[in-house]
């Protein structure tokens, strides 16, 4: 069974120039446990297609469905707490808040839940050594490498334990060996079951994910391309 579904998604923004079409026509199934790539250049609508499937971004047309939830067919207080329970998000740009710790910050998804205090410093103190910042938990974000702050952006996106991980061009802004560290944790949060799905425009990531798929001019390229882990 698929945990994502998109069926005969557009997206279309209208602008002063007239309609600008960013998605064309998705289809698009994802199972429970894959790390799968959203590949293409700058402008074709990978970026929006992650919107879309993050319950962020309603489509022109089409449905969107995770876990047979019809996403879009949610009001938006209730898509909201879809957002909560279901997803995390990593961007290129961490976000962190700078006046807080990497443990405050990886807080902040659990504020509100029906954990104590307590517990949410436990839960954000596990999942930061799970990051490999146990110890690195009391800093602020501007002692941080970019790296580590890369680390704390991911622990706070899956703190909640969310069904699926989005990611957007996160090795981005980060050196060769830096990305390789983040991508190895990827690969390793996909072990242990996570599903992940990344936008990057780096082919030398595929060699971590399960799946790729290329967009190109809102479409799903359906020519035949390059195979990652036997499926394409």
């Amino acid at each position: 069974m698929s945990l994502i579904k998109v069926v005969n998604v557009s997206k279309t923004y209208q602008g002063g120039e007239g309609a600008v079409n960013a998605l064309r026509n998705i289809n698009l199934e994802v199972s429970e446990g894959q790390f799968l790539a959203l590949l293409g250049p700058s402008g074709s609508g990978k970026s929006t297609l992650l919107s879309v499937l993050g319950a962020l971004n309603p489509p022109t047309e089409g449905e969107v469905s995770i876990d047979e939830i019809s996403i879009y067919g949610l009001d938006d207080e209730r898509r909201a707490d879809f957002r909560h329970e279901y997803v995390g998000f990593v961007f290129q740009q961490y976000q962190l808040i700078p006046y807080l710790t990497a443990l405050e910050n990886v807080m902040l998804p659990l504020a509100i839940t029906k954990y104590s205090e307590k517990e949410q410093k436990n839960m954000a103190q596990n999942v930061l050594e799970k990051v490999g910042l146990g110890k690195k938990s009391n800093r602020l974000p501007n002692q941080l490498s970019g790296g580590e702050q890369n680390r704390v952006a991911i622990a706070r996106a899956i703190v909640n334990e969310p069904a699926i991980l989005f990611a957007d061009e996160p090795t981005g802004s980060l050196d060769s060996k830096t990305a390789k560290e983040i991508l190895e944790l990827f690969q390793s949060l996909n072990k242990d079951g996570q599903t992940i799905i990344m936008v990057t425009h780096n082919l030398e990531n595929l060699a971590y994910v399960s799946r790729s798929i290329t967009i190109r001019d809102g479409s799903i390229d359906t020519k035949p391309g390059l195979r990652i882990g036997g499926v394409s």
